[in-house]
């Protein structure tokens, strides 16, 4: 069995999902997921913050024109009479939905099943297009099987379990289409795996089946050795290892969820990235193991700050670091690099929301400075601890760009940098002049 993983792009308009009929018809058990239609999750977020606000009209107002557009949508997607008037009422009913909420006190709950109405939609319209066109299918309801614990980390355990259940219903179905991004909490409330939350679901579903392939369609044809919003010229990379695609994928790298990259590692399932729009393109592969290049690729990933922590008592202290992570851990910040000397240590985070006290914590320990507007540059390729050489044309190439901090040694997959965000575009191009002019890729 395979699991195909279909973004907002790909079932964004009545062509593109009709597009998708091709990709999963063969005769090979599939579990298709799919994220919301482009565009929907964000009017869905506009529409919770204008009711955070008790914005009524303001909600409302978003309300009816996507209920107008997912009309369109079915216009456009639906082939017979019958059919479209069965879209129109699915839609009618989603958006009857959402209008409930506008007749009661909202609260966070609300808002994460408001949010799930996108995947909800999407596929529910999918399903009744391949009904349309007599493909059996099955429609997999995603909040039946996929579960967050009270950490917001999925439940492996009850996923399995209940996955298979689902899928022991139909032994001889041979294609599933379900919801990407949604889940419940372990209070039975719905709840999400946060933006890109679709991939990461592909990934689990994959793992616990477990799959032969996880496939992750978008509209580029896999990982590029540079970002291409900023960088001409790119070029893709043809493989990688499950390290090297989760370094990228952290560090800024767009078209895969930081998070996919492990449960498929854990299971040893290939994970490949195709491109919906040129599917016969191979993509980007990633398994166990990817041949060693001295440079493969670059990643930039911004809205980073640092915390510079300065303290005579870290001098020849046992515990100080301790100490200091058990602050970071307290309000569930993860730190992105870290870098340390005698007396003083920095650390970088990407999630600010308690910066603030958490500085106030760090200055019972010493001085405290705090620089936001930073990003961080990493560098994929063959960073060994034994190899001699690595790394002289990265600061040959940004000799002329300041440096707030360098990591190196902690992975033997990557260099890290940290400059000021206003620098990061120009570095990003001294990088692929520097490090991939010569054909390596």
């Amino acid at each position: 069995m395979k699991v195909l993983k279909f973004g907002g792009t790909s079932v964004g308009s009545a062509e593109r999902m009709k597009a998708l009929i091709p990709l999963i018809s063969d005769s090979e058990r599939k579990i298709v997921v799919l994220s919301a239609m482009s565009g929907t999750t964000n009017n869905l977020v506009e529409i919770s913050d204008c009711l955070g606000s008790e914005d009524i009209n303001g909600a409302t107002k978003i309300i009816e024109e996507m209920r107008s557009k997912y009309h369109n949508v079915v216009k456009d997607l639906y082939s017979f009479e019958g059919t479209r008037k069965t879209g129109d009422e699915m839609v009618d009913s989603h958006f009857d939905h959402i209008t409930s909420f506008t007749l009661k006190t909202f609260t966070k709950i609300q808002e994460k099943a408001i949010l799930a109405q996108g995947e909800l939609m999407s596929t529910a319209l999918f399903h009744l297009l391949l009904r349309e066109r007599e493909i059996n299918s099955v429609l997999l309801p995603a909040l039946n099987f996929m579960r967050i614990d009270k950490y917001g980390e999925p439940d492996m355990f009850y996923i399995e379990e209940n996955l298979k259940r689902e899928l022991e219903n139909h032994p001889d179905d041979q294609l599933f289409i379900t919801q990407g991004f949604i889940c419940r909490d372990g209070y039975g409330e719905i709840n999400n795996l946060k933006r890109g939350g679709s991939d990461f679901t592909a990934s689990l579903i994959g793992a616990a089946v477990p799959s032969s392939e996880i496939q992750i369609w978008t509209d580029i044809n896999g990982f590029h050795n540079n970002d291409p919003r900023f960088v001409p010229d790119t070029k893709v990379i043809r493989e990688l290892s499950f390290d090297e695609a989760a370094e990228l994928a952290y560090f800024g790298a767009k078209i895969l969820h930081p998070s996919t990259v492990n449960p498929a590692k854990e299971k040893n399932i290939p994970v490949r990235l195709k491109n919906t729009m040129e599917p016969e393109d191979p993509g980007t592969l990633i398994t166990s193991t990817s041949e060693l290049l001295d440079y493969k690729a670059v990643a930039a990933k911004d809205g980073i700050s640092v915390l510079r922590i300065r303290s005579d008592r870290m001098l020849m202290a046992y515990g100080f670091l301790r100490k200091v992570f058990e602050i970071f851990e307290a309000y569930r910040t993860p730190i992105d690099m870290i870098t340390t000397s005698e007396v003083a240590v920095s650390l970088t985070i990407d999630h600010p929301e308690f910066i603030n006290q958490i500085a106030k914590d760090l200055r019972e320990l010493g001085t405290v400075e705090i620089e936001e507007n930073l990003s961080i540059i990493c560098v994929v390729g063959d960073f060994r601890t034994e190899r001699t050489g690595s790394a002289p044309e990265i600061f040959e190439a940004l000799n002329t760009i300041p440096l707030k901090m360098i990591s190196y040694g902690g992975s033997p997959h990557s260099l890290s940098l940290l400059i000021d965000t206003s620098n990061k575009i120009n570095a990003l191009r001294l990088l692929n002049k520097h490090l991939f002019n010569d054909n390596k890729i």
